[in-house]
């Protein structure tokens, strides 16, 4: 009678404690690209037949971003990274509104620069409500996915779980995001608000697909300068 092979349990998922000032550099680059995205957003931009926002060329830094920090760190310091960033935009919402309520000049160029930052600044507010819950919950999905599937491969296909996790968490952001903020971009009818969520979603995930060999490199790089990289391990 033979008994039944047992294997070896895997091995729990290894990051790097927050130690160095890696983590504090794309921390800051991360809130950086999220604000700037989120003023560009207010203008609505057509690229032929594409319906999009001014802060489309942005944003995907900050989910290759998450990316790099999910797997170096673990999902219990990119869920902090995530609140910081979105609280960090909600901070910046405030300050425009200030800057906004402060009473100017009232001659003739102090009016047309209280009506250009109210043009450009205004919606911005409803923008960053879009863009907090379409952060948070995008963000905490695509790390979340990330960090299962590292548990369960260790250092292998890498490149898989960046690509698998990107589709949901880009999925999730961009549909949240354009329902929330489309009328204040201009969107008004049903035909634009699926071409920009389709438009949205499918540029988003090419553009992260695109940079995965970089996106690897760049984890490679942390990875090897980070000291205490592999004597952290985590539950996924």
């Amino acid at each position: 009678m033979t008994s039944a092979k047992t294997f070896p349990a895997a091995a729990p998922p290894r990051f790097a404690s927050v130690g160095s000032p890696y983590f504090g550099i794309m921390l800051a680059i991360m809130a950086v690209v999220l604000i700037l995205s989120n003023i560009g957003a207010s203008k609505g931009v057509v690229l032929g037949p594409i319906v999009t926002d001014g802060g489309f060329f942005l944003f995907p830094l900050a989910y290759i971003l998450g990316d790099v920090i999910s797997e170096v760190y673990g999902f219990k310091v990119a869920r902090k990274a995530i609140i910081t960033t979105f609280a960090l935009s909600v901070f910046a919402s405030v300050c425009y509104w200030i800057i906004i309520a402060l009473p100017g000049f009232d001659d003739e160029f102090g009016a047309s620069k209280q009506a250009a930052l109210e043009g450009a600044l205004g919606p911005v507010p409803q923008i960053v409500l879009a863009s907090m819950l379409a952060f948070l919950a995008g963000q905490t999905i695509n790390s979340w996915i990330l960090v299962r599937m590292k548990a369960r491969t260790g250092e292998k296909s890498l490149w898989a779980r960046i690509m698998s996790s990107s589709v949901a968490g880009e999925f999730v952001d961009t549909l949240i995001f354009c329902s929330i903020a489309a009328s204040v971009i201009g969107i008004t009818d049903f035909g634009m608000f699926v071409n920009y969520v389709v438009a949205g979603f499918l540029y988003k995930t090419l553009v992260e697909f695109l940079l995965v060999p970089v996106t690897t490199l760049v984890i490679g790089w942390v990875k090897k300068r980070e000291p205490s990289y592999g004597a952290v391990t985590q539950a996924a």
